[in-house]
């Protein structure tokens, strides 16, 4: 019975209390876009990050998402702000939640050299795939790999 009643409220409420109350007591999400960037000889752009949770900082480029703003566009301004490259032929390729987040992988090619231009970055540089930094976490060597395979 309460059940029905509170369908019943649910579908007679404005959608605009509806669509309040939905976001206010659903979980939250932080939410990235991250790319296996490669070069023309087919490299990929590791970079060791600061701010990343691992023991080891090397991993994917990416960061968050700001409010309004689009995965492609937010991947761009962020490789551009960490390393200064100019990307082309940006892909989605996937989505993965992890815990309480969710990351936009996609797919991109690098154009112009890459530098250090922020101070969350510590090293950068284009590894083949198979001598990516031997400190660098496992998921993020199978997400590499995973992704070169299934494009390439």
């Amino acid at each position: 019975m309460f059940t029905n009643l509170a369908g019943r409220f649910w579908k007679a409420a404005p959608a605009q209390l509806r669509r309040w109350m939905t976001r206010r007591l659903h979980t939250t999400f932080t939410i990235s876009a991250a790319a296996i960037i490669t070069n023309e000889r087919g490299e990929v752009l590791l970079l060791e990050h600061v701010l990343r949770s691992s023991v080891s900082g090397w991993g994917v480029p990416g960061g968050f998402i700001k409010k309004g703003e689009q995965p492609e566009i937010a991947l761009r301004r962020e490789i551009m702000e960490e390393t200064g490259l100019e990307l082309s032929d940006v892909r989605i390729f996937s989505c993965r939640t992890i815990y309480r987040h969710v990351e936009i992988i996609m797919v991109a090619k690098g154009r112009g050299e890459a530098s250090i231009k922020s101070r969350e970055i510590t090293d950068l540089g284009w590894y083949p795939i198979d001598e990516m930094p031997r400190e660098m976490s496992p998921d993020q060597k199978s997400l590499v790999k995973n992704v070169l395979e299934r494009t390439v």
